[in-house]
């Protein structure tokens, strides 16, 4: 009974512990650990057991920094969309200071918030079947199992979708890396060792997310 609890209080623990991790030193990613993330993503759960994933390890800098031109370019042109129809304008409402808003604009619009993974001594571009239905939503199992076994192999990852936002940034990224007609790329995932530790970042409270039969009321007293 013992184990069964440390088991579940460790999974907790990695789980909570998991972050957006996006500054890397140069220590390489072992081989040992880069097996352990990619059986992590092999294991998880599709529709009909279809599998749909692929994933392509990129170690080479100078695929890698390609890859992160790409992410900032569609990043890039994501975010100006958002300033052009005012949706910027509405997430950044509570930012009073001024200055920082128009940095945060500039940083946004000009996609260097997605180029960061060039600087992660691991990309790994995570494919998927166009003809499976439930591709996007398999994928992204995968894509947490990774995630989490990253956390617990001490390492630190982000997940990049800013590829696929375009198709343009998707054709370049596939003519790139030589994905084959018949699938898409998904994201990509930028690992490495992380350069300081990461504070738990803040949840919303479980008793504004859960319900009790139908919408509204709360499954958990405020309290809980």
């Amino acid at each position: 009974m013992l184990e069964t609890y440390s088991l579940v209080q460790a999974t907790m623990k990695v789980i909570q512990d998991r972050r957006s991790i996006r500054e890397w030193t140069d220590e390489p990613v072992s081989e040992e650990d880069l097996a352990m993330i990619l059986e992590a993503g092999r294991q998880a759960p599709s529709g009909e057991n279809a599998q749909p994933w692929r994933f392509i390890v990129v170690k080479d800098p100078a695929t890698r920094k390609k890859l992160a031109a790409l992410a900032g370019g569609g990043s890039g042109r994501r975010f100006t969309a958002e300033f052009v129809t005012k949706q910027m304008h509405e997430r950044f409402a509570g930012l009073k200071d001024e200055a920082k808003k128009k940095a945060a604009f500039e940083k946004l619009t000009s996609g260097q918030v997605s180029q960061f993974s060039e600087n992660a001594p691991v990309t790994i571009m995570v494919c998927g079947k166009k003809d499976v239905w439930d591709t996007p939503f398999d994928t992204s199992a995968a894509i947490e199992n990774m995630l989490l076994m990253i956390t617990a192999l001490g390492l630190g990852a982000c997940w990049v979708i800013a590829v696929c936002f375009d198709v343009r940034e998707e054709e370049r990224t596939k003519e790139l890396l030589g994905i084959p007609e018949g699938f898409k790329t998904i994201s990509l995932i930028s690992v490495g060792h992380p350069t300081r530790p990461h504070r738990q970042r803040p949840r919303l409270p479980i008793h504004q997310l859960v319900f009790k039969e139908r919408w509204g009321e709360p499954y958990y007293k405020e309290n809980v």
